[in-house]
């Protein structure tokens, strides 16, 4: 594995502050990068060039593989195959469904098990006295198209998370080409695939190239079908889904450790991680991203809203900084 030393976080600009009762206790530093219709980097704050790990941002690449690979995968099924979903019940029902149409049960799928990633439906869960499963982690919907794709290729399905494996090795070169520059390191995700390093400057891109691809081609239909269906990708309570939904056309996609990427439907597009990987600052960092983008819709105040809480009241926000 190549190692890759990004600039230490504080050579990097605050991307958010945090404030409580009118005082600045914390800061959150990072990189951004937003492209102009034509490609151009047309606003950069910290290091956009420097690779990162896109972590579930990649996931529409992982897509494209899949479908290259010649799994046919439209509509509902193809978005849950991009998607880091909440754990609702209709995510989990059609995971269970694609496992069963190739033959797979939810033992075969090597994700970690864990709880809805959405809290309210996490703690419906624990409230029903279940327990931890592969089946409810978020990149279930992704492991079960991959899956899908190694029987109908008759590939090895107990190594299809090895990068040395063909899936593997196809997602590798998506990767590279939707971004326009080569896979800087490989890693392991959260849900044990294989994970491709890139810049932030590539990952916009990756998504510029995703929205703008001809019809028909494997990265349009992950695009159309992601926009077609969000809560898919995401939960009736996430903000990728009230962003797709409120904005049409538009592609977005977040990660952990505090990435994410947006492309609108002319090929304006952004990407962003927040170095200490929090998610708090997600939000309204995203929403100042898209006020430069041209975003004006009331979704983008929605999306910003970060308040912080002494006792039961309002007390302070995290808010973008730049």
């Amino acid at each position: 594995m190549t190692s890759i030393s990004p600039a230490a976080s504080p050579a990097l600009p605050v991307l958010a502050e945090v404030v409580r009762s009118g005082f600045t206790e914390g800061h959150h530093r990072g990189s951004l990068v937003v492209l102009a219709a034509d490609g151009r980097v047309e606003y950069a704050l910290g290091d956009p060039a420097a690779p990162v790990f896109p972590r579930s941002s990649n996931k529409p690449m992982q897509a494209a593989a899949i479908l290259r690979a010649g799994l046919d995968l439209s509509g509902e099924r193809l978005a849950l195959a991009a998607a880091s979903h909440s754990g609702e019940d209709f995510h989990l029902d059609l995971v269970r469904t694609m496992l069963a149409e190739h033959g797979l049960k939810p033992d075969d799928l090597q994700t970690p098990p864990d709880l809805p990633l959405d809290p309210v439906e996490a703690e419906a869960y624990l409230a029903a006295g279940r327990v931890r499963e592969p089946l409810t982690m978020n990149c279930s919907g992704k492991h079960a198209a991959m899956l899908a794709v190694c029987v109908q290729n008759g590939w090895d399905t107990s190594t299809y998370l090895d990068p040395a494996h063909p899936l593997q090795q196809l997602v590798g070169q998506v990767v590279a080409e939707a971004a326009g520059e080569p896979v800087a390191a490989v890693g392991t995700d959260g849900c044990g695939a294989p994970l491709m390093a890139i810049g932030l400057v590539g990952l916009a891109r990756a998504f510029r190239t995703f929205v703008l691809a001809e019809p028909g081609t494997a990265e349009r239909r992950v695009a159309d079908a992601m926009r077609a269906h969000p809560e898919f990708v995401a939960g009736t309570r996430r903000p990728d889904t009230w962003l797709m939904r409120e904005v049409p056309g538009t592609l977005s996609k977040m990660g952990a450790e505090a990435v994410q990427a947006v492309a609108l439907a002319d090929g304006r597009a952004l990407a962003f991680k927040i170095d200490d990987g929090s998610t708090r600052a997600l939000g309204p960092v995203l929403a100042r991203a898209l006020e430069l983008l041209g975003v004006d819709a009331p979704v983008v105040s929605r999306i910003g809203r970060a308040p912080l809480l002494g006792g039961a009241a309002e007390v302070g926000r995290i808010r973008a900084a730049f």
